[in-house]
């Protein structure tokens, strides 16, 4: 085993807890979580145990945290959100990051068209996700915090043996 290679956990309450510190610079600011305690108070995302235990998991390099993602099951589909820590964001490792993810969801769930939903605006995701192997297949609307925003739904294409 590569130890640069990315291993994915199972997302614990006290990764939970820090994830929910982090702080993204603006325009990337819509992607924080509100505060840990009111997380867990109202038992939503990962702040039901149940929940985080059945969907979410901590990406990490060298044992350092480097992100976590949310394995959706929707139907035939698994579909990724995807969160890396603010300090690692925008230094090129995004492609790695999202395609240890994606190839995690597939050794779950083995045959699952696996996806992902971006704003439309999040270039720097999305020129990784590209790379990752993700192709946009459609452009919609939905309602997000501050009101109907565009996202592109980007399906990934499993690399060829």
């Amino acid at each position: 085993m590569q130890t640069d290679s990315f291993q994915i956990r199972t997302m614990t309450e006290e990764e939970a807890e820090l994830v929910c510190g982090w702080r993204y610079e603006a325009p990337y600011d819509v992607y924080g979580w509100m505060p840990w305690d009111e997380m867990k108070k109202l038992g939503i995302e990962f702040g039901d145990p149940e929940l985080r235990e059945q969907q979410y998991v901590t990406v990490y390099r060298n044992n350092v945290l480097h992100g976590f993602a949310q394995l959706f099951p929707l139907g035939g589909t698994t579909r990724l959100g995807i969160g890396m820590h603010p300090d690692l964001c925008g230094k090129g490792m995004g492609t790695e990051f999202v395609q240890a993810v994606a190839e995690e969801a597939l050794k779950r769930i083995p045959g699952q068209e696996i996806d992902l939903e971006v704003l439309t605006w999040n270039q720097r995701a999305i020129k990784a996700y590209r790379k990752a192997g993700f192709t946009i297949t459609d452009l919609y609307e939905r309602m997000t915090p501050e009101g109907m925003k565009p996202f592109y739904c980007m399906v990934y294409q499993t690399p060829a043996e």
